[in-house]
């Protein structure tokens, strides 16, 4: 929250205060502001003060504290809330849905369904993401053919693409594939849920053929879009292919390569043994601090490799650029005890107590 808002905030309290009469919606209105600018404190305040309330303001904390990542406080509300609607149940469902609380996520659902609300497109669409995220194919069955008898919007993007994600997260490739082909106007989100799929399953070639054939129908990549491909070629270890998506996406579509992008290539060098090519690849782009990540994957190679020349030169950077970082020392240990220079191990655990660092509870020296 900048100075703009507390400039706004101020004065509004002010306006808001001088009121005579205050209703309903006046109050509403305050404490949505104040969520959409993510001032959950002077919202509950407020809401606290409110002579009565109504389903939106219920709703309008709970979605507020479900985009915190407090779903324990949303759900206070929504149990203590009359009259919930289907925009109540949706905010909790997705709460959880994107708070990594997937089971849950399910069982509102089941329990929304058993006082005969009918879910919408955006119930249903929190839902899929919660079964992507349990990976259980029955039931990804069951709520694929749910949405199929019940959606009459099934090919909205964020519909099929949800639907896509599903099935394909779940196992069930085929039926993803068959969806993907169903729809008429396929954009790129739905293309990046595809390509993640497959390559997740292993199948990194069909992936790139599926990127190349998004170009062909006109569609523009972006980061993201990258970012998904690069990390198919990593998996697939397909050396060609990731350069020439790199340089598509510098002299194509001007996209300046982030530290994800390298982090991938990286990865994908160091799978094949190309470290040397790898670290070329680092020391020609932006400062080592943006790419810590990166180096530290390569790292990760050089004992998958025993390079240890190349480790230790990576390893003193990553001590320079994060003194204090535990997992860099794991990973030269590592490295020297996968050659048996334990004398080495014995010497990087004394600097490390000297310097006050503590290892990561269950990460091996070896």
């Amino acid at each position: 929250m900048g100075w703009p808002f507390m400039r706004w905030s101020s004065e509004a309290q002010k306006l808001f205060n001088k009121m005579p009469q205050k209703n309903l919606v006046s109050w509403n209105v305050m404490i949505t502001a104040f969520v959409k600018f993510g001032d959950l404190n002077t919202a509950k305040r407020l809401f606290d003060g409110m002579p009565e309330r109504n389903v939106v303001s219920f709703t309008t904390m709970i979605d507020g504290y479900a985009k915190a990542g407090d779903m324990v406080s949303a759900r206070v509300l929504f149990e203590q809330s009359t009259g919930r609607d289907i925009i109540s149940w949706s905010a909790m469902i997705s709460g959880y849905a994107q708070n990594g609380q997937p089971n849950e996520a399910v069982k509102l659902f089941f329990e929304m369904m058993s006082v005969n609300l009918r879910p919408d497109e955006f119930v249903m669409v929190s839902l899929m993401s919660a079964c992507s995220q349990i990976g259980c194919l029955d039931l990804a069955r069951r709520v694929d053919s749910y949405v199929k008898q019940s959606l009459s919007n099934l090919h909205q993007p964020h519909v099929a693409a949800a639907l896509v994600d599903m099935n394909a997260k779940c196992g069930n490739m085929d039926r993803a594939i068959a969806l993907f082909e169903e729809i008429p106007k396929r954009d790129v989100i739905l293309y990046c849920s595809l390509m993640q799929a497959l390559s997740i399953h292993g199948r990194c070639e069909e992936a790139v053929g599926l990127f190349d054939r998004m170009l062909k129908e006109g569609l523009v990549p972006d980061g993201v879009a990258f970012t998904v491909i690069l990390t198919a070629c990593s998996r697939g270890e397909l050396v060609e292919d990731a350069f020439r998506f790199v340089t598509a996406m510098i002299n194509d579509y001007s996209l300046k390569p982030s530290p994800d992008h390298y982090a991938c290539m990286v990865d994908l060098l160091g799978r094949s043994g190309k470290l040397k090519a790898a670290y070329n690849l680092l020391i020609k782009t932006t400062p080592i601090e943006a790419y810590a990540g990166a180096w530290g994957a390569l790292l990760g190679a050089c004992k998958l490799h025993s390079d240890i020349e190349l480790g230790e030169e990576i390893a003193c950077r990553l001590f320079e650029l994060e003194p204090l970082n535990a997992g860099n020392y794991v990973l030269l240990s590592g490295l020297y005890a996968s050659i048996d220079r334990w004398l080495d191990v014995s010497h990087l655990r004394d600097k490390m107590s000297e310097r006050g660092i503590r290892k990561i509870p269950g990460r091996s020296w070896i």
